[in-house]
């Protein structure tokens, strides 16, 4: 017999009390700020802010805290956030080719103009993990790293674009393009298929760890594809405000981003020469891992353009889209936990039944043949 368990809201009140208890930790610690975790933890902010699509390292901070580490529980408290806020209007598209970078590196070109700028990046230690964590000086000799863009304003034109100059690789858009103000996927429902715009604003949000395996999977057994990553640039970029009264467009702040352009395998056709082809990802923050996913997923999904089998999951843009919202898959996910006593007396009701019915088919078999074997020895 199955018997629902009863307490109500005292059995939640206490539920939160012993969740609060839990996060506190030992009393005699000093509680964690979220200034500390902003601060320190910026890759993680910036997960929790691009798959939460709002940037704001201080609530991000918060959610953490709040979620005590849970990152998709802080992706969701961020997007709930999310939706209480007003909207004054729209920003024009954020400039990324100038894009004075921190970190810039190329694996098309050893050479590039403006140099690589190696920047702050873990691609170098050795992961082994310390003892202590100390904050080692840099020497000023050895200071000099600087981004060629921000301390001489030289130019630091985009890896893709010197292909470009050859028609080695695809124009970044096409020559009859227009600039449409895409769908805001936040407000619209999702209609297949989806414009680029649109499946880019998607994967910008999705689950990091999805699309890695998502990109991974097209090297690896479903794409044969071995891309170039043209350039990834980690760096702060304006954000500008249209003032429609005013007639102009106004700055409102800087924020940090990665960008990626990846080089992906040439096509060609008899009345068109062979071109290298492109994918593209940007997210919030320092997230080159979830960049480049992103546009290795890309590219996948850009299969009808020309004219690919679309033969691997990375292709199909329904399955991508539809699960890619880490937010949309932990609800459905754990709305398992919730009470199904209904649903599950309905199965165990038809099982039972089957069980019954198949016991009565193999007693009934035993029977006859028990019956059979008596008539073949009389």
């Amino acid at each position: 017999m199955y018997v629902a368990v009863k307490g109500g809201e005292k059995a939640i009140a206490n539920a939160h009390a012993l969740l609060a208890k839990r996060g506190r930790g030992d009393a005699e610690t000093e509680r964690i700020g979220y200034e500390q975790l902003r601060d320190q933890m910026g890759v993680l902010i910036a997960r929790v802010m691009a798959e939460g699509s709002l940037y704001d390292p201080d609530l991000a901070a918060k959610a953490l805290l709040q979620s005590q580490g849970d990152v998709l529980e802080a992706v969701t408290l961020m997007r709930s956030y999310r939706t209480t806020l007003p909207r004054f209007g729209v920003t024009p598209a954020v400039d990324t080719a100038g894009l004075p970078s921190e970190r810039r590196v190329s694996a098309t070109f050893k050479d590039i103009p403006g140099g690589q700028q190696l920047g702050a990046t873990f691609d170098y230690t050795h992961r082994l993990l310390a003892d202590e964590l100390t904050t080692p000086e840099v020497p000023v000799s050895d200071a000099g790293d600087a981004p060629p863009a921000a301390a001489g304003g030289s130019a630091m034109p985009r890896v893709t674009d010197l292909l470009g100059v050859d028609a080695l690789i695809e124009p970044d858009r096409p020559e009859d393009w227009s600039d449409p103000d895409p769908a805001d996927l936040t407000r619209e429902p999702t209609v297949y298929p989806m414009t680029r715009a649109e499946r880019l604003q998607a994967l910008g949000r999705g689950d990091e760890g999805f699309l890695l395996a998502l990109g991974y999977s097209t090297q690896r057994g479903f794409g044969n594809n071995h891309p170039f990553v043209g350039e990834v640039r980690v760096g702060e970029v304006e954000v500008e405000f249209d003032a429609p009264e005013l007639g102009i467009t106004i700055p409102i702040g800087r924020i940090e981003v990665t960008e990626c352009q990846m080089v992906n395998q040439f096509v060609g056709s008899a009345d068109r020469a062979p071109q290298f082809t492109r994918g593209y990802g940007l997210v919030f923050g320092r997230a080159e891992r979830k960049a480049m996913s992103m546009s290795l997923v890309d590219r996948a999904l850009r299969a009808d353009e020309f004219s690919e089998r679309r033969v691997s999951p990375a292709q199909d843009e329904e399955f991508v889209i539809s699960h890619a919202d880490n937010v949309q898959a932990t609800g459905f996910v754990e709305h398992l936990k919730l009470p199904h006593y209904v649903d599950f007396q309905g199965e165990l009701v038809l099982i039972r039944q089957l069980h019954r019915e198949f016991q009565e088919r193999v007693a009934a078999t035993q029977a006859a043949r028990a019956t059979e074997k008596e008539d073949r020895y009389a």
